[in-house]
């Protein structure tokens, strides 16, 4: 039996605790929380499951103090991306995985300063932190890797993700992280704190790539992109006036020093139909070169009644819980999994 702490309860995390307690090789033991309305509730009346005994906490001394084998870390992205590291650290230390779908994918991409004190916390404590999720986490790092098993050139990767947020109910999710409703005569969202959090964020994936190829990151050049809203949109979590952002296309191109350009697009939008024939499918993925491969990998609702964010939900807290085990095995240290093909592999 695994002993399992859930860090964070918002929309991931309620997910991801049910899928602990429904789960038999795993024992829910802690469960941390921001909100001070859910203090010393059950896991269960949070998760909508019968009662637990686990009761939430925002104290992380008695976290850490919890006997646990890991932490299933799921708190929403925060402002700057480092600020979540030192709970992280502490959680290490104590002699926790940490298994986090906010981050940590490939920390070695912001230097060794920041990745040192991962790697030193996690030795220290015996254990292991690993990054996953779908994107980043599996799109581009273990399926679009993957494929280019059947390249014997590769020139150029493309990648675009479209989500929709037309039916995403968090205020702070849509209008903060997501950056709708800004006002471009105010302030332009594609520089500032919120670019760069997404800057830090995905350069985790290019220097993955980088590694996988066994080369370097040569540049990186962003060319972000907003669609202000024509008329009026209503969302769930809020209102879209005319002329405010009611679409974000965060890109970057970056070039490698083997030669091989990498373009990760993503869409994240309030109204598909901003975007003609353009938004189909959650990820696109090309590699261009002998021969040219083109994927399409969708992630769909079968519930007509729930949200269409649900999928994605989902999937990313599948991808977390089936890591767990495969993160405790590993040695103690900084984990990514890799992908099942490396072309790039020198032979011999």
């Amino acid at each position: 039996m695994i002993r399992v702490v859930q860090w964070a309860t918002g929309a991931m995390g309620r997910t991801a605790l049910r899928r602990i307690i429904d789960e038999p090789s795993l024992q829910l033991v802690g469960m941390h929380v921001y909100s001070p309305a859910k203090q010393g509730l059950d896991a269960g009346e949070i998760a909508k499951r019968p009662e637990t005994g686990v009761k939430a906490t925002s104290d992380i001394q008695s976290i850490l103090e919890t006997e646990a084998d890991v932490v299933l870390h799921t708190p929403r992205l925060t402002l700057p991306y480092e600020a979540m590291a030192e709970e992280v650290i502490q959680l290490l230390q104590s002699g926790k995985n940490v298994v986090s779908t906010a981050g940590f994918h490939w920390p070695q991409a912001h230097g060794s300063d920041y990745s040192e004190r991962l790697q030193a916390a996690a030795i220290k404590g015996g254990v292991t932190l690993a990054g996953v999720g779908v994107s980043p986490g599996l799109v581009v790092e273990r399926l679009t890797l993957s494929a280019t098993v059947l390249c014997a050139q590769i020139d150029r990767i493309d990648v675009q993700e479209t989500v929709d947020a037309s039916a995403m109910t968090s205020p702070d999710f849509v209008f903060g992280l997501m950056g709708m409703g800004s006002d471009p005569a105010d302030r332009d969202i594609r520089r500032g704190p919120l670019a760069d959090l997404y800057a830090t964020l995905f350069s985790e994936v290019f220097h993955f790539v980088a590694n996988e190829m066994e080369t370097e990151v040569g540049t990186i050049e962003p060319d972000h992109e907003l669609t202000l809203a024509p008329h009026e949109i209503r969302l769930p979590a809020g209102m879209i006036a005319p002329g405010q952002v009611a679409a974000t296309l965060w890109r970057w191109t970056t070039r490698l020093r083997n030669g091989v350009e990498f373009a990760l697009a993503i869409r994240w939008t309030a109204d598909p139909r901003l975007h003609g024939n353009d938004s189909t499918g959650h990820w696109t993925m090309s590699i261009t070169g002998r021969p040219n491969v083109r994927l399409t990998l969708d992630i769909s609702e079968g519930d007509p009644t729930a949200p269409p964010s649900r999928a994605l939900t989902d999937a990313t807290v599948a991808v977390a819980v089936r890591a767990i085990p495969d993160v405790i095995a590993a040695p103690p240290g900084l984990f990514a999994f890799r992908p099942t093909s490396a072309w790039q592999r020198r032979i011999g």
